[in-house]
């Protein structure tokens, strides 16, 4: 049996399995990534400044850069690809513990993936929160805001400033989304990776988690990780192709 039969037999005959997905599952959507190759913070390593509270919050011409970002992000345009769609499938008869997912694209959702399955970890682009008044509403009307010439729109409702429902760098990741990635993990006979280069923790850190409890993980990626070496299967293909294969 080759390596690609036996994991899609391992995911088969699997009662529950966890997902893990990462930047890679969604490049082939038109997503860039931001750590790979060719990725924004690898091409453009000032980028991460917008993604840092203390800069976003203290430097508009940091928050015009991020606004700039968000207007030209093909996010707001991109549909769900067969990787994501094929995901849904693992819903059917309640063998999906949790789609863990370090993306805040939403696509996962689009696809059709059920919202209370889905766990961000890094929150969700999709919507804009005030940092004094606490709205929210959908990012779409602010890029909308953007695009016909605002540098640095406000929040409609107290002039506060406005950012995406995100985790930033100097913010801790929400207890709660932890415990439930931890839950999924723990609940699962197979923990599957997609698209993540898995050197961002906490979620890296579920790979050898899931070692430690005797749960055989399968990892789908372009470039190699840190955790190959403890993983049951790795599949190098494109993620379009060996998703769905993996589920055939």
């Amino acid at each position: 049996m080759d390596e690609l039969a036996e994991a899609r037999a391992l995911l088969r005959d699997a009662a529950r399995v966890a997902v893990l997905t990462g930047a890679g599952i969604s490049t082939a959507s038109g997503i860039g990534d931001f750590r790979g190759p060719q990725g924004r913070w690898t091409l453009d390593p000032d980028a991460e400044r917008v993604s840092t509270l203390s800069w976003y919050l203290q430097d508009p011409d940091v928050r015009a850069k991020a606004w700039r970002f968000r207007a030209e992000s093909p996010v707001y345009d991109a549909h769900p690809n067969h990787a994501h769609r094929a995901l849904v499938s693992l819903e059917q008869g309640a063998r999906l513990t949790g789609l863990i997912t370090q993306n805040t694209d939403g696509l996962h959702q689009l696809a059709g993936s059920n919202p209370e399955l889905v766990i961000e970890l890094h929150g969700n682009s999709r919507t804009w929160r005030c940092e004094s008044c606490r709205a929210t509403g959908a990012m779409t009307e602010m890029v909308r805001r953007v695009r016909a010439g605002e540098n640095d729109p406000r929040c409609p409702y107290d002039s506060g400033i406005v950012r995406a429902t995100t985790i930033l760098f100097e913010e801790n990741l929400d207890p709660a989304t932890i415990d439930a990635a931890v839950a999924a993990v723990d609940e699962a006979d197979v923990l599957w990776v997609i698209g993540t280069s898995l050197t961002v923790h906490p979620a890296a850190g579920l790979v050898p988690y899931a070692c430690r409890r005797g749960i055989p993980v399968v990892i789908v990626n372009a470039e190699p990780t840190d955790y190959d070496r403890v993983a049951h299967s790795v599949h190098r293909g494109s993620i379009v192709e060996v998703v769905p294969a993996l589920l055939g």
